[in-house]
């Protein structure tokens, strides 16, 4: 995130130092989203900060999270990716999703050169021949771990019927999560990238000390998905005094409200119950947190909170 009073620059000079930090702390992988034309989050290439953080660091995998098929030939993501997993082996996942990245309807046809959005065949398409080229064309050695994003049956569709691992979106479609689970699971087919269907899911997670600490770290992202429900893209990321001196309407509270009942936001108690539950509930493989918070340190202590607790 491009947090207001900052540059872009010092996003890029936090990578390093955030993916040191979780390694330290034991967590198994990071990964990179892909984003244009986005004040809040900035157009930092996923294979560009997947080797960044991939040099500093020594064990933890890294990777996409993801990078987007219709915006990049297959020949080319399966050249980036094929290359990272040779230089760092067993190191490094190449998550998949279909959108475009951005909300500015110009950015997204100069990023297919023209192209209006991707159809279901095409991507299917896209996706497969990533695969392939992987295969057959740029394996140099150790192959890169495939994940198909999804936050629609179509996508849990299409990752069943390639027989590849399915990051779920749930910090951003949560009401889908359950639906997108069964499609999965009913249609999977064994593959080489996957011999059962295995499943992450994804969680916007923020843990503090106390719940109004919480609270108080969570209030920027609240600003930006209530501009968001308002058709408001462009928005810098804010401080949380800026957050705090927000005006909400009673529909975007109460829209905010019902969001974050279904992610795990609070003290390090609450916070590992919900994410327990999340995972018994959905039967998920692993949990990724999503943690949209202003400020390196305390989003790296948000992490720290949660793995005292569920070693505790």
């Amino acid at each position: 995130m491009v947090q207001t009073g900052t540059r872009a620059l010092d996003t890029l000079r936090d990578t390093a130092a955030f993916a040191q930090e979780l390694e330290r702390l034991g967590y198994r992988r990071i990964w990179y989203a892909e984003h244009h034309h986005s004040p809040a989050i900035g157009a930092f290439p996923p294979v560009v900060l997947t080797a960044h953080a991939a040099a500093s660091t020594s064990a933890i995998r890294l990777g996409s999270g993801g990078v987007l098929a219709p915006n990049h030939a297959p020949l080319s993501l399966a050249e980036q990716f094929g290359t990272l997993a040779a230089l760092h082996p067993d190191r490094v996942d190449l998550g998949i999703g279909r959108g475009p990245g951005t909300f500015d309807e110009a950015t997204a046809r100069a990023l297919r050169r023209g192209a209006g959005p991707t159809t279901d065949a095409e991507y299917r398409d896209d996706v497969a021949a990533v695969l392939s080229f992987l295969v057959d064309e740029v394996a140099l050695g150790p192959l890169p771990e495939p994940w198909l994003l999804a936050s629609s049956t179509a996508g849990a569709g299409l990752a069943a019927e390639l027989g590849l691992p399915v990051a779920v979106a749930h910090h951003i479609r949560p009401e889908n999560t359950p639906a997108v689970l069964e499609a999965y699971r009913a249609a999977f087919t064994p593959s080489r990238w996957c011999e059962r269907p295995r499943v992450l899911l994804c969680v916007e997670t923020v843990c503090a000390e106390t719940e109004e600490e919480a609270r108080r770290l969570v209030g920027p992202m609240d600003v930006i998905k209530a501009g968001l429900l308002k058709g408001i893209s462009d928005m810098p990321f804010p401080t949380p005094g800026e957050a705090a001196a927000h005006a909400f309407t009673e529909q975007e509270r109460a829209a905010l409200a019902g969001f974050r009942a279904q992610q795990a936001v609070g003290t390090p108690e609450v916070v590992v119950s919900r994410l327990r539950e999340l995972a018994e509930r959905t039967g998920a493989d692993e949990l990724m947190l999503t943690t949209p918070v202003y400020g390196l340190r305390e989003r790296v202590r948000s992490y720290e909170l949660i793995t005292k607790e569920y070693g505790a």
